[in-house]
C-alpha cells in the first residue's frame, strides 16, 4: 500500500470558512460510508456464520470472523468522523480530527486478534481431523464473503478519496484483500469434495497468513500517520509553490502533518530585510495562498518571514540557542529541487 496516499487528493477552496465546511461534509461522507459498510458487512458475516454452524468448515469460519472484525472496525471509524466534525476548543485548538488516528490503532488490534482466532480454529481443526458438510452451501458462503467485501471495498475506497481519509482508503483496500480471502475458502469446500479434506484448515492457515500480512501494512500507516509522516511530495509541492510567490526569495523550511483527513503546514520563507512590515506580511500572505492552491486538502498554512542576511546581520542569533532543540530549524527538511 506504499505511496497510495498520492492519490487521496483533490482541488478545493483556499477559504476558510470552505475549508472548514470541506471538513464537515467529508465527515459526513465518511459517516455515510461507514455506515454502509456495517450493514453490508454485518449481513454478509452473518449469512456465512449460519453455513459454518452447518457445514464445520474451518476456513469459512475463518473467514467470517475477520469479516465480523471488519464489521466491528467501521464503529470506532463512525465514533471517529463523529468527533472530527466537532470545531476547535481552548483544549484542542487544533479540533478533533486526531480520533481518525486513533480509531486506525482500534482497528490494527481488530486485525491482530482475529487473526490470533482464525490460526487457533484451523489448527484445531487440523489436529482433530473433522470434515466439513454440506459443501455446496460453502462455496456459496464463499461467493457472497467476496461479492460482500468488494462492494464495501469500493464504497470504502472511493468514499476516503473524495474527502482524503487514509483510515477509510486503508480499510477499503484491507476489504478488497478480505474479498480473494474468501475465494480462498473455495479451494477448501473443492478439496473436500475432491476428497482431499485437509485442504480446508489449510486454507484457513493461509487466510490467517493472508491478515498477517494485512495487519503489517496497517501498523505501518498508522504509525505513520501517528508520527506526523506526509508523503515527500506534498512538501515539493508546498516548497514550490511558496517559493514562487511574489517577494520570496528562498524557502529554508517546510513541514506539514496531516490531522484526520485534514493537512496543516509551516513554511519560513525569505524576503528583503528593508520591507515595510506591510510589504512582508503580503509577500506572506502570497506564498500562503500558493501554498493552499497546490497542495490539495491543505486545510491551513502559517509562513513566517525571514529577512535575508545581506547585511551580514542573523536575524536569529537571539534564538540560537532554542534552535538548537529543533531539528527542523538546525536542519532544513531537505526536499528535491
Amino acid at each position: 500500500m506504499r505511496g497510495f496516499l498520492t492519490g487521496l487528493f483533490r482541488p478545493h477552496s483556499h477559504d476558510a470558512a470552505d475549508s472548514l465546511d470541506d471538513a464537515l461534509a467529508g465527515s459526513e461522507e465518511g459517516i455515510r460510508a461507514v455506515k454502509l459498510s456495517l450493514l453490508l458487512l454485518g449481513a454478509t458475516a452473518g449469512l456465512q456464520l449460519v453455513v459454518v454452524l452447518v457445514s464445520g468448515s474451518a476456513a469459512l469460519l475463518a473467514d467470517t470472523i475477520h469479516n465480523f472484525a471488519d464489521a466491528a472496525t467501521a464503529l470506532p471509524l463512525w465514533l471517529a468522523f463523529t468527533l472530527s466534525r466537532r470545531p476547535p476548543d481552548r483544549r484542542y485548538s487544533y479540533g478533533y480530527g486526531r480520533a481518525e488516528d486513533l480509531a486506525g490503532v482500534f482497528v490494527v488490534l481488530v486485525i491482530a486478534v482475529s487473526s490470533v482466532i482464525a490460526a487457533w480454529e484451523s489448527i484445531d481443526k487440523l489436529i482433530s481431523g473433522d470434515e466439513m458438510s454440506h459443501v455446496a452451501w460453502v462455496v456459496v458462503a464463499a461467493i457472497i464473503g467476496f461479492a460482500g467485501n468488494e462492494t464495501v471495498a469500493q464504497l470504502r475506497i472511493r468514499a476516503g478519496e473524495r474527502i482524503g481519509s487514509a483510515a477509510l482508503v486503508a480499510d477499503g483496500y484491507h476489504a478488497r484483500t478480505d474479498g480473494f480471502t474468501s475465494l480462498a475458502v473455495l479451494v477448501g469446500a473443492i478439496g473436500t469434495w475432491l476428497g482431499a479434506p485437509i485442504l480446508d484448515p489449510l486454507v484457513g492457515l493461509a487466510i490467517t497468513g493472508a491478515i498477517l500480512v494485512i495487519l503489517k501494512g496497517a501498523v505501518v500507516q498508522i504509525w505513520r500517520r501517528l508520527m506526523d509522516a506526509v508523503e515527500p511530495d506534498l512538501l515539493d509541492k508546498a516548497r514550490e509553490a511558496a517559493r514562487g510567490a511574489e517577494g520570496v526569495q528562498d524557502v529554508p523550511m517546510v513541514r506539514a502533518r496531516w490531522i484526520g483527513h485534514s493537512l496543516h503546514a509551516e513554511a519560513n520563507v525569505v524576503a528583503d530585510r528593508d520591507l515595510a512590515l506591510v510589504e512582508g506580511h503580503a509577500i506572506a500572505e502570497r506564498a500562503r495562498h500558493a501554498m493552499l492552491h497546490a497542495v490539495p486538502k491543505l486545510a491551513s498554512a502559517t509562513v513566517h518571514v525571514d529577512p535575508c542576511d545581506h547585511s551580514g546581520d542573523d536575524p536569529h542569533a537571539d534564538l540560537a540557542h532554542h534552535d538548537e532543540h529543533d531539528p527542523l530549524r538546525a536542519r532544513p527538511v531537505k526536499v528535491s529541487q
